[in-house]
C-alpha cells in the first residue's frame, strides 16, 4: 500500500516538487511569524511572580524621589528593594541603539539572578562608579572586550558619559536578553547634581522582590496606598503586568501578525487541496479498476490521503529544516530590536503539525468522491 501511494505521490515529479515548495515556503513563513509574536512576548513569558515593579502612577516618563526607598523597604513581606533609570544615550551615532540603564548594580544583579556575571568580574564591576557591564550579544555586536571605554551622549540626561566595561554577563536562559547594557546609577546621579540638580536623587522605578509570590498582591497595595495623595503617587504591578503594559501598545500588529500566520496556511491549504482534486479526477479510471480488482473504498481513500500526508510532511520538514537558518539571519539582521529570537519546539510543533492537518484536509473530499464513485460511472468518465 505504502509503495502504490508513494508512486502516486512521485508519478509528476514537477507538480509534486512545486507544491513541496510551496508548503516549505508556508511553514517557514508561518514558524517566522510565529516567532516574531514569541520574541514580542519573551519579556511577559520570563517575569517572575516574586518580583513588583513601582512606578509613577501618571506615567513612567515621571521620576520618583529617592526618598521612598527607605519606606518600601520597610513594607511587611518585602525581601529585597533595587532602582533605576532608563539611560537613552546615544553610542557613536544614532544608528547604534540598545537598552541602556542606569541601576543599583550590587542589588539588582542580587534580584536578577538570570544575568550572570563570572566571579572574577565582580569586585572590578561592583567597586568602580564608572564600571558597566554589556551582555554577552551586545559586547560581540561591537567587539568590546573587558577594560574596553565605552562613550555615550546623553539625550534625557545631557552630556558625556565615559565608561570602563567592567563586565560581560550571560543569560541563564536561552530566552534572557543579552543586549542590554547597565552602568552604576550613582555616577548619574553625581553628573546630575552638578548639572541638573533638580532631576538628581530621582528613579524612573524601583524594584521590589517579595519574599514569597502570595505576598505581591498584599505589597503592591500597601506601597501605593502609602504614597496616595502625595506629590508622586505610585502604581505598583506585577514584572509581568509591567512588561504587559509595554506589548499592548502593539497588540493590533500582534494580531496583524498571527492573522497572517495563518492566512499563508489557508492558502496553501488552498494549493494542496487543488494538487488533490486534479490527481483524484485524473485517475478515476484507476479507482474503477483498483475497485474491480477487490480494493474497498477505504483503501481508495488512504491512498488518497497517505499521498496528501506524504507531500504535506516533505514539505514541512523541509519548511523546518529552513526555519532554523532563516531564524539566524533574521536574528543577524534584526538584532537590534529582537534581541531574545526563541525559536521553540512549540513552535516547530505546531508548523509540523499545522502541516499535517493541511494535508488531512486537503485529501477529504476527494478521497470521499474517490471513494463513492461507481465502476461504470469512472470509466464512461475516462472513456
Amino acid at each position: 500500500m505504502f509503495k502504490l501511494t508513494w508512486r502516486n505521490t512521485i508519478r509528476h515529479p514537477l507538480r509534486a516538487g512545486l507544491t513541496i515548495a510551496g508548503m516549505a515556503l508556508a511553514v517557514l513563513a508561518f514558524c517566522l511569524l510565529r516567532t516574531v509574536v514569541a520574541a514580542w512576548y519573551v519579556g511577559v513569558a520570563n517575569a517572575s511572580p516574586s518580583r513588583l515593579v513601582c512606578r509613577s502612577a501618571i506615567s513612567l516618563v515621571f521620576r520618583l524621589p529617592m526618598a521612598y526607598l527607605p519606606k518600601i523597604q520597610a513594607v511587611p513581606g518585602v525581601k529585597a528593594v533595587t532602582y533605576g533609570n532608563w539611560f537613552g544615550g546615544v553610542y557613536i551615532d544614532e544608528r547604534n541603539f540598545f537598552p541602556q540603564f542606569s541601576v543599583a548594580l550590587q542589588s539588582y544583579f542580587e534580584i536578577y539572578p538570570e544575568y550572570q556575571i563570572p566571579e572574577e568580574q565582580k569586585p572590578a564591576f561592583f567597586q568602580d562608579r564608572r564600571a558597566a557591564a554589556a551582555g554577552r550579544q551586545l559586547a560581540a555586536r561591537y567587539g568590546w572586550k573587558i577594560g574596553d571605554a565605552i562613550v555615550l551622549q546623553g539625550r534625557i540626561f545631557p552630556g558625556e558619559y565615559r565608561f570602563i566595561l567592567r563586565a560581560i554577563y550571560t543569560g541563564r536562559e536561552p530566552t534572557v536578553d543579552e543586549g542590554r547594557f547597565y552602568f552604576n546609577w550613582e555616577y548619574l546621579n553625581e553628573a546630575m547634581k552638578k548639572n541638573m540638580p533638580s532631576q538628581a536623587d530621582q528613579v524612573s522605578w524601583f524594584l521590589i522582590e517579595v519574599a514569597r509570590p502570595e505576598l505581591a498582591p498584599t505589597v503592591a497595595s500597601q506601597i501605593d496606598a502609602m504614597f496616595k495623595n502625595s506629590l508622586a503617587e505610585t502604581l505598583t504591578e506585577s514584572e509581568a503586568s509591567f512588561f504587559q503594559s509595554f506589548v499592548s501598545m502593539t497588540e493590533a500588529i500582534l494580531l496583524a501578525i498571527q492573522v497572517v500566520s495563518w492566512l499563508v496556511i489557508g492558502v496553501i491549504l488552498i494549493v494542496l487541496a487543488n494538487t488533490m482534486a486534479m490527481s483524484a479526477r485524473e485517475r478515476l479510471g484507476e479507482y474503477a479498476v483498483l475497485k474491480t480488482m477487490g480494493f474497498r473504498p477505504r483503501h481508495l481513500a488512504g491512498l488518497i490521503l497517505g499521498e496528501s500526508l506524504l507531500l504535506a510532511l516533505m514539505g514541512g520538514l523541509l519548511g523546518l529544516a529552513l526555519t532554523f537558518p532563516a531564524v539566524q539571519v533574521f536574528k543577524t539582521q534584526m538584532g537590534q530590536y529582537f534581541r531574545v529570537f526563541p525559536l521553540t519546539r512549540l513552535t516547530l510543533g505546531l508548523g509540523l503539525g499545522t502541516a499535517l492537518a493541511v494535508g488531512v484536509l486537503a485529501a477529504a473530499l476527494p478521497a470521499w468522491r474517490a471513494a463513492r464513485v461507481g465502476i461504470a460511472a469512472a470509466l464512461r468518465k475516462v472513456g
